[in-house]
């Protein structure tokens, strides 16, 4: 759960380690690789070893931060296998209602087009294509498409209501309206955790995060440039 909802490499080795010691363990070793989690846990002179593969799952601090407090609460009782099984059994996401997010979203990247300087017609336009496109990108991914398919086609969306700003010249900052309608896409907390992995040793799994927020980006990329082809859109 740690891996599929976005907590870095050493959080999730420390975190296991811990439970399993508050469990009873004598230690825990984790192998991890961007896709799955090699685990040996060793009781006395016994192991088992065990693979679990990772699903991709939005990023969800509020589930790592759940497990989090789980680990700290084995620590507190420790040996009490039932409590935290049932703990376990009781973590769930706690996502913001669409109605909050959607126009959240639309007005945080119509803020950043108007720090760079974007008229209000260029604001409005900014709100609506990326309030439209966080809707898509939410219904996409309920419907388990692809990432990379949710991120192209979530682009191209943004830049097609986006190019409303050439419409007779509605805004005379069309490339800021661009540009900023499509910021939700940015893979940030990837990057992220990529380079926090790479410096703190975990070498496979900061190139493996950073190969999928580069992918992510490039598919981005690839929305955008067939939405600007089909509009033929020039020289942005």
């Amino acid at each position: 759960m740690l891996l599929e909802y976005g907590a870095e490499s050493r959080l999730i080795e420390q975190l296991s380690s811990r439970l399993g010691i508050a469990l009873g363990c004598t230690s825990i070793e984790i192998s991890l690789i961007p896709s799955a989690i090699v685990l040996t846990t060793l009781i006395g002179d016994s192991s088992v070893t065990t693979t679990r593969r990772a699903h991709d799952q939005p990023i969800n601090m509020s589930i790592v931060h759940q497990i989090v407090s789980l680990c700290i609460l084995a620590e507190q009782n420790p040996r009490n296998v039932m409590l935290i099984e049932r703990q376990i059994g009781n973590i769930h996401a706690n996502p913001y209602p669409k109605w909050l997010l959607i126009p959240a979203i639309g007005l945080s990247c119509a803020a950043f087009s108007h720090l760079h300087g974007a008229d209000w017609v260029g604001f409005w336009i900014t709100f609506l294509a990326s309030a439209v496109g966080m809707a898509v990108r939410m219904e996409l991914s309920s419907r388990k498409y692809s990432m990379l398919i949710v991120f192209a086609f979530t682009a191209f969306v943004c830049t097609l209501i986006a190019s409303l700003s050439l419409y007779h010249e509605l805004s005379t900052t069309a490339s800021i309206v661009f540009s900023s309608s499509v910021l939700l896409l940015v893979p940030g907390f990837p990057y992220i955790n990529a380079m926090l992995d790479a410096f703190k040793g975990y070498i496979s799994m900061g190139w493996g995060r950073w190969t999928q927020a580069t992918l992510l980006t490039l598919m981005t990329s690839l929305g955008i440039m067939l939405a600007i082809g089909l509009l033929g859109v020039k020289g942005w």
